[in-house]
């Protein structure tokens, strides 16, 4: 039976947080184990140019977004595991898929109408600040999938419209070329995989409210400590369902702990206690990985090696569906 090829792309423009690793990085390592699944898993560090034109952030979170998968457990035996700008392939289809692509297709992406509203409302040209990388940004992202012809993309609610993109774009190509992609499918993770920040907001870079994945357990605690909490004192019962600390708490604890931990909320156990209990919790199950994580980058020659590796797996794969497209367009050599 052939395996269902799921593919995970992370942008490489911050440093990973625990909504980050609650979200994404956990759910899709978990997933990678399974014996029916062919995963793939890259850094975007295409995308990353669309918005950051920073080098050194840039280089900095490429390395920073590796080592976190691999010290988080990623085995690249089972998976493979690349940089983006690493298959040249990717960049091939990207053009290829441009050529069939409707610019009326694009003029719908959430990002660029948003950029454009943000524009008209502050009375300046529509297409001010706005790129060609940012216009064109699903169709780098089809290429990303489509290369690997992926069933399957894990993503967030916002990026449901851009996996519809492909499957119009793969549509569109299959259609004047012959059937030579996988339509993709969306996989939305489950609500409750969003996690809250310090201020009770989706924990997010953009909303400057979150506690780093790997910071030291002095960083860590005092993250934990800035948690926006209401005024109730001790003893008075606390709502978990309106509640950073429970939220956090509960993505990282068994059924059992969470059980006893809402009969403490009930019995209004004090702030500082919860937190205290909070930060026992994730630091504990993060110590470990934090200790591969600072190894790793204290070796980046290490990281690039696994990356390399992950990119010949890669480009072994799309070599050959890049030489099939380019006989179906015509790109052909002369006999």
């Amino acid at each position: 039976m052939a395996k269902e090829i799921v593919l995970t792309g992370v942008t490489t423009t911050g440093t990973p947080h625990l909504g980050n690793y609650v979200g994404a990085i956990r759910p899709a390592i978990e997933a990678s184990r399974q014996d029916n699944t062919e995963s793939y898993f890259f850094l975007a560090d295409y995308h990353a140019l669309i918005k950051c034109q920073d080098p050194e952030r840039v280089k900095q979170s490429r390395l920073e977004i590796a080592a976190t998968w691999l010290a988080c457990g990623l085995d690249t035996d089972r998976a493979t595991f690349y940089r983006q700008s690493d298959i040249p392939e990717i960049a091939e289809l990207n053009w290829l898929l441009t050529c069939v692509t409707a610019k009326g297709l694009m003029n719908r992406a959430h990002a660029y109408k948003g950029a454009v509203d943000e524009n008209l409302a502050n009375e300046q040209d529509p297409d001010f600040g706005i790129t060609m990388g940012l216009f064109c940004y699903p169709v780098l992202m089809a290429a990303d999938i489509l290369a690997f012809n992926a069933h399957k993309v894990p993503v967030g609610r916002d990026q449901i419209q851009h996996i519809e993109m492909a499957r119009d774009i793969a549509g569109r190509f299959n259609h004047l070329f012959g059937e030579r992609f996988v339509l993709p499918e969306a996989v939305v993770g489950e609500e409750g995989s969003i996690l809250k920040g310090l201020d009770g907001r989706k924990m997010s870079k953009s909303y400057n409210n979150t506690i780093p994945l790997f910071d030291t357990e002095k960083k860590l605690q005092k993250g934990i400590n800035k948690i926006k909490t209401n005024l109730l004192e001790p003893g008075e019962p606390k709502d978990p369902s309106d509640s950073t600390v429970f939220d956090i708490y509960q993505a990282f604890a068994s059924q059992e702990q969470t059980a006893d931990m809402r009969q403490k909320f009930a019995d209004g156990i004090a702030w500082g206690e919860a937190k205290k209990e909070l930060f026992a919790l994730v630091n504990g199950q993060l110590s470990e990985p934090r200790e591969k994580y600072l190894e790793l980058m204290a070796n980046p020659a290490h990281v690039e090696e696994v990356l390399q590796a992950g990119a010949e797996k890669a480009r072994a794969r799309a070599r050959g569906l890049i030489a099939d497209l380019r006989q179906a367009v015509g790109l052909v050599n002369f006999k």
